[in-house]
């Protein structure tokens, strides 16, 4: 059964509303541009009130690998993302460093990019349309990716079912799509599980 990332989350009310929904994953993000950005005292703090059975991915963009190892064996994360320019040479210096997995974000927008993504030394994937954009990728350009990834990009609860039947990723990665001005939405992000986990 395709899982689920609720990404983005920053608040107790986010914490309490996931401790519910249980998605298999949540995520912070370490990226200070970021507006759904959460310090690393805030993510130990929204940590200790979540599920056990909940992983906290860390996100990271272009971040010092001894910062990215540090959260990770602290305990505060339970797997990284990467999402900036990070090569093959960081992602084996950081698997070396940390016992989490880590998870390799690549823009999709040509059959290349999906070479590239099946080529990466990660433990996962992240497929997606860009950094926050809202919006689809062209889905057929995945063609026969033969290893599991995440899909992320314009994601919310009317896409997630149909991604889900045609692609059966290995999880769906959602953060504005299950969002009300910009504030996690409990409502969308129990549609958004509901959709993913229908029965097919």
């Amino acid at each position: 059964m395709t899982k689920i990332k609720m990404c983005g989350l920053t608040s107790y009310d986010d914490i309490a509303a996931v401790n519910e929904i249980r998605p298999e994953y949540i995520g912070f993000v370490f990226c200070s541009t970021s507006r759904r950005y959460v310090s690393e005292e805030k993510a130990q703090m929204l940590k200790s009130l979540l599920d056990d059975d909940i992983i906290a991915v860390g996100v990271f963009v272009d971040e010092d690998i001894e910062r990215v190892a540090a959260l990770s064996n602290s305990g505060v994360i339970g797997a990284v993302q990467l999402h900036g320019n990070e090569d093959d040479e960081y992602i084996l210096r950081l698997k070396n460093m940390i016992s989490a997995p880590v998870i390799k974000a690549f823009v999709i927008s040509s059959p290349d990019d999906v070479r590239r993504a099946a080529e990466s030394p990660a433990d996962y994937v992240l497929l997606d349309s860009g950094s926050g954009s809202g919006r689809t990728f062209d889905w057929n350009i995945i063609g026969d990716l033969d290893r599991e990834y995440f899909l992320a990009g314009g994601l919310d609860p009317l896409t997630a079912e149909d991604a889900v039947n045609r692609l059966h990723p290995y999880a769906c990665d959602v953060s504005s799509g299950i969002e009300t001005s910009h504030v996690k939405d409990k409502n969308k992000m129990k549609a958004f599980a509901d959709a993913v986990r229908k029965e097919r």
